[in-house]
């Protein structure tokens, strides 16, 4: 199984590489614009849905915002 994958990702590096730099270019954009795009979404709906565990988020309608009094106090 492996080395059938293995052979494959050979073929199509050796493939890649004989091609023209400008359709190289083209080629890895195509697949890698969309990749980093999927991961950052992925990656940001991992963060958001740890950040709802460790307490409310700062965008939150029924959080007020905090005051701080001592510094009316101070003159």
């Amino acid at each position: 199984m492996l080395d059938g994958l293995a052979e494959w990702w050979d073929a199509l590096e050796l493939w890649l590489v004989q091609r023209w730099f400008p359709v190289q270019f083209v080629l890895v954009m195509a697949v890698l614009i969309p990749l980093c795009l999927a991961l950052a979404w992925l990656l940001g709906r991992i963060v958001d849905r740890v950040a709802t565990w460790f307490g409310t988020d700062r965008w939150d309608e029924n959080t007020a915002p905090r005051v701080d009094t001592r510094a009316d106090r101070a003159e």
